[in-house]
């Protein structure tokens, strides 16, 4: 099972890096999304990344220029149907994902690989709304996505061998690692990360120490690279509150329950960076806690 062409779905964070990775790496990629704007200001990203690699001379100009000219954008999700593999990078609601491969299914080739790059749905119950459940998998990358070198696959229940070692092949020729995880609620990362986050905004919440201190303690204490709450707004707030409900949910359990803290700033739209505000504000020069 031979791939040669990626399509992706989504412009955002996560899907205009998937895209710069596997254009870098020779596939033929086609980036879709729902607004000319996002596709605009991802070709525009991946471009700008690009250069900041040809500068540290970690790609050639030649290179980054093929790179470029291998990406194509559409505001039409059909055009995907001739890729040999899709990676969807929508939002993290289920509703949205399913509705995606049933717009997608009745354009793709047969041999086609449908994945996901959810960061905590089950893999096994996308599948099954599809009509190849044996031919689709979680593909989840790391964010940022150039940078970080961690991809978890993971099986659903019906995903066959050749599928897997496909997607293995893809991950290998990207020069990433890929971790393989069963399909339960969040996979390895999240499933150990979220919660640790969680932690920290109940410690916020219970006024055990503030966004500063919480975050100067994990970074100098536990040799983190980021604060916990630092990095909760890097990821995205309401990201991290969608993970923690399909964990309470998923697993039935109440240590995974979401700090109330955490579902009122994302009641309030303060979402971390994407938004200007979270633990943090962005507004200004440097970030001011936000507690």
């Amino acid at each position: 099972m031979s791939i040669q062409s990626i399509g992706i779905v989504g412009a955002g964070q996560m899907g205009n890096g998937i895209a710069h990775v596997c254009s870098l790496a020779g596939y033929d990629v086609v980036m879709t999304d729902i607004s000319q704007e996002s596709l605009d200001a991802a070709m525009a990203l991946i471009g700008r990344n690009l250069d900041r690699q040809v500068s540290r001379e970690k790609v050639s100009q030649a290179d980054r220029d093929a790179a470029l000219d291998r990406i194509t954008t559409t505001l039409t999700l059909t055009d995907l149907g001739r890729c040999d593999l899709i990676i969807e990078a929508a939002t993290e609601r289920e509703t949205v994902k399913q509705a995606i491969f049933e717009d997608l299914l009745p354009h793709l080739k047969p041999n086609t690989i449908l994945t996901s790059n959810t960061s905590s749905i089950s893999i096994t119950r996308l599948a099954s709304r599809t009509d190849r459940p044996e031919k689709f998998m979680g593909f989840h990358f790391m964010n940022p996505v150039p940078v970080m070198q961690l991809v978890e696959l993971i099986r659903g229940i019906a995903t066959d061998e050749p599928t897997f070692k496909a997607c293995q092949e893809v991950v290998d020729r990207l020069g990433k690692t890929a971790a393989t995880a069963e399909d339960f609620p969040a996979f390895i990362v999240n499933r150990i990360l979220m919660p640790m986050i969680n932690e920290a905004v109940y410690t916020l919440y219970e006024g055990v120490g503030n966004v500063k201190s919480i975050d100067e303690s994990l970074k100098l204490g536990a040799n983190h690279p980021m604060g916990p709450l630092e990095l909760a707004d890097f990821i995205g707030l309401d990201t991290c509150l969608a993970i923690m409900n399909v964990l309470h949910e998923g697993l039935a359990d109440t240590k995974y329950r979401p700090c109330p803290l955490l579902t009122k700033y994302v009641e309030a739209g303060w979402l971390g960076r994407k938004t200007q505000r979270g633990f943090y504000d962005y507004r200004g020069e440097t970030p001011v806690p936000t507690r």
